[in-house]
């Protein structure tokens, strides 16, 4: 395997907003066309500052659909596995995510950092995770590595043989880090954060694989960016998607 093509590892995700149509007097002119008709169209320019309780009591009374008036579009990258468990969430979202038949995938592979914890204690539903120790941290790194090499290396050899990429990538991990479009509205995307952030702000809580909330954390930095008074009122009123 030439160096070029030698496996590199990466212990953190990234997330662009790449387009976005999102301001919290989205939610506003959505919300007021049921009591006002065309003269909501009015209130499109309004401060939303004004009328922050709105927002908040729409999100208090779980009038939701004010809030799927807008779009954003996020471009990912993070491991496989993340992307999995990301596919999950169909409402409100669309994907699309490079293809293994279509490219030659790269040799960018996940391996935890440090400060990720490596050990689960308790049962199903009420479990934990505590700091690993130095010794698993390095044998959880050593066996990753050696790991994505040896799957890698087969893989560019069955490519070599003329094998289908298809075919080929079949023996590649999930531990591969993959990249994808998507895109929601901010009802969708509150949903999402519900069960992929751990937050103390929440009511009810979650237990989200720490991979996927790195995404999460960077997706929800960005939209309360645009939607600042809205994020503040999913926050104030126990991160519950309305």
């Amino acid at each position: 395997m030439s160096d070029d093509l030698a496996p590199t590892f990466r212990s953190d995700v990234t997330v662009e907003l790449v387009r976005s149509a999102a301001t919290d007097t989205d939610v506003l002119w959505a919300a007021r066309v049921s009591t006002k008709g065309e003269q909501s169209l009015e209130t499109i320019g309004e401060d939303p500052e004004k009328s922050k309780g709105l927002i908040n009591f729409l999100m208090r009374d779980r009038h939701g659909t004010p809030f799927e008036h807008n779009s954003m579009t996020f471009f990912i990258s993070a491991p496989i596995f993340v992307f999995r468990e990301f596919h999950r969430h169909r409402s409100g979202w669309s994907y699309n995510e490079e293809s293994g038949r279509y490219r030659e995938l790269q040799p960018v592979f996940y391996v935890p950092g440090p400060e990720r914890r490596l050990v689960q204690q308790g049962k199903p539903g009420r479990y934990e995770f505590v700091e690993g120790t130095a010794e698993q941290h390095k044998v959880t790194t050593e066996a990753m590595e050696e790991s994505y090499r040896s799957s890698y290396r087969a893989y560019q050899e069955m490519l070599a043989a003329g094998v289908a990429r298809e075919v080929a990538r079949a023996v590649l991990p999930v531990g591969l880090f993959s990249s994808m479009y998507a895109t929601c509205n901010a009802r969708s995307l509150m949903h999402f954060l519900s069960l992929r952030t751990k937050n103390e702000h929440a009511t009810v809580p979650s237990f989200p694989q720490r991979e996927i909330e790195m995404v999460a954390e960077q997706m929800e930095e960005l939209w309360g960016q645009l939607m600042p008074l809205t994020r503040a009122a999913f926050d104030a009123h126990g991160r519950v998607a309305p």
